[in-house]
């Protein structure tokens, strides 16, 4: 499968690729039960319940990839003097706080 332009790639060593990995299945997961609750016909706050909790682990997951991100890819634009990268940092943040 082809990148669009402007696609980038980052390496990730054994433990941080299956901690990200887990967590999405864990987030998959859940999504999965919200739908059975709808198709089931369950209470509405119920639902609403759980889908505050995939919200929470979504952010959970944000945390742990910024962090990841902010310690190796950031951290090494910097080191090369790739002051941009500072901006898009910002950006995303900006974005993730809304």
């Amino acid at each position: 499968m082809e990148c669009p332009a402007g696609c980038r790639h980052k390496h990730r060593d054994g433990d941080e690729y299956r901690d990200l990995l887990n967590r999405l299945s864990r987030i998959e997961g859940q999504v999965r039960g919200i739908k059975a609750m709808v198709e089931e016909e369950r209470y509405c706050v119920d639902i609403m319940t759980q889908v505050m909790a995939v919200n929470s682990a979504l952010n959970a997951f944000n945390k742990v990839l910024l962090s990841d991100h902010i310690h190796t890819c950031v951290v090494e634009n910097i080191e090369r003097g790739n002051l941009e990268t500072v901006d898009e940092l910002c950006g995303i943040i900006q974005k993730l706080m809304k």
